[in-house]
């Protein structure tokens, strides 16, 4: 179970601004990940706040409270990408491109020292590449990565051990001279 502050276990408006406070820039930072666009990203982390402040009645506490906001942020972004605005406006060679800003999380991952490593992170297919993110970066567990990502444990670690997989064979292609 998890051992989240008892604040949020009520919620009210201090709480509430406590959890923005506490996670608001992971959550921000999670939905640019996904959604590559500023404003959508504003969005999808303003009702993930939405939602955990309506919903907060319906956590169990079988995780933390920054893998379940994790998880809502995920959640919205699928709700938003298969909305029909979406699909008939946006056109599919922009979908999630905003090539003229980086996130705060590119940004950290480009200027740290393993900015190479996380350069390839980046080029993985998005599957692989958001398992390897919320791992490495968040630092989830099995049981956190299985429940944000929506599939069993056996699939998170599967998906994980593939997209290592995967890591290894970019670097190694890094590494040999052509």
């Amino acid at each position: 179970m998890s051992s989240e502050p008892a604040e949020f276990s009520s919620m009210n408006a201090s709480a509430l601004t406590t959890l923005m406070e506490t996670y608001g820039e992971d959550v921000w930072n999670y939905a640019y990940f996904l959604a590559r666009n500023r404003a959508v990203a504003d969005d999808i982390a303003q009702e993930t706040f939405i939602r955990a402040y309506k919903y907060l009645h319906s956590f169990r506490g079988e995780a933390s409270v920054k893998t379940w906001l994790l998880q809502i942020a995920r959640n919205r972004w699928y709700s938003y990408r298969s909305t029909a605005f979406v699909r008939r406006v946006t056109l599919k060679e922009t979908v999630g491109l905003d090539l003229a800003v980086e996130s705060a999380e590119e940004d950290f991952l480009r200027q740290s020292l393993s900015g190479e490593v996380w350069g390839l992170v980046l080029s993985l297919p998005r599957k692989y590449r958001e398992v390897l993110i919320l791992q490495a970066h968040y630092g989830l567990t099995m049981d956190e990565l299985a429940q944000t990502l929506g599939v069993s444990l056996s699939a998170a670690k599967s998906r994980l051990r593939r997209a290592r997989r995967q890591m290894n064979d970019l670097w190694e292609k890094e590494l040999t001279p052509e």
